[in-house]
């Protein structure tokens, strides 16, 4: 399977459940964990975390990302990010579905993003499906926020610390709480 196929395969939205995909999964997952402990085993200057990034990405970082590691994420591959965009320190990835990051965002501290999902049966449940993380431009996710699988979220959006966000938010709002709801329009 290549990375391309994957992709396509993912946005079915299909389950991933055949033994090749599983390989996949975890051979990018280990190409992934050779990079991340690299990243964040050592001190690096902005520029070197740009081409750590970029390896880990598979494609060049815009000059402008800043990021402060530790950074983790279980694919690497399916990560993209705008310009102008801040990511905190502890932040977790599972970008398997895909990550989209618009330009001006900040991610405050130990946010989680996960595009993965399993099933509620009980016979399912080792099954996972995914489905992309949209954030539009100048979004603000503050810290020990969890974004979950298929949620966008609109331009200037904040979403508040802690919150757990499992549905769309509109642009120009704050939402808070768990699970997140809209509270204020800007």
């Amino acid at each position: 399977m290549t990375l391309e196929e994957f992709k396509d395969f993912v946005k079915t939205g299909k389950p991933l459940d055949t033994e090749e995909i599983h390989q996949f999964m975890d051979k990018m997952g280990g190409e992934a964990r050779k990079i991340t402990f690299r990243l964040n085993s050592a001190y690096h200057t902005p520029e070197e975390i740009r081409d750590i990034l970029s390896e880990l990405f598979g494609k060049a970082v815009p000059s402008t990302l800043r990021v402060f590691p530790p950074f983790y994420t279980d694919f690497g591959k399916n990560i993209e990010v705008g310009e102008d965009v801040f990511i905190n320190a502890c932040c977790h990835f599972q970008d398997h579905g895909g990550v989209r990051i618009g330009d001006g965002c900040q991610i405050g501290h130990n946010v989680v993003f996960a595009t993965l999902n399993h099933f509620l049966e009980p016979e399912k449940r080792k099954m996972t499906y995914s489905a992309p993380i949209v954030l539009g431009k100048n979004v603000w996710i503050g810290s020990n926020a969890t974004i979950l699988q298929g949620v966008t979220i609109g331009d200037n959006a904040v979403i508040g610390a802690g919150a757990v966000v499992t549905g769309d938010i509109p642009a120009d709002t704050v939402a808070v709480g768990v699970p997140a709801r809209v509270v204020k329009h800007i």
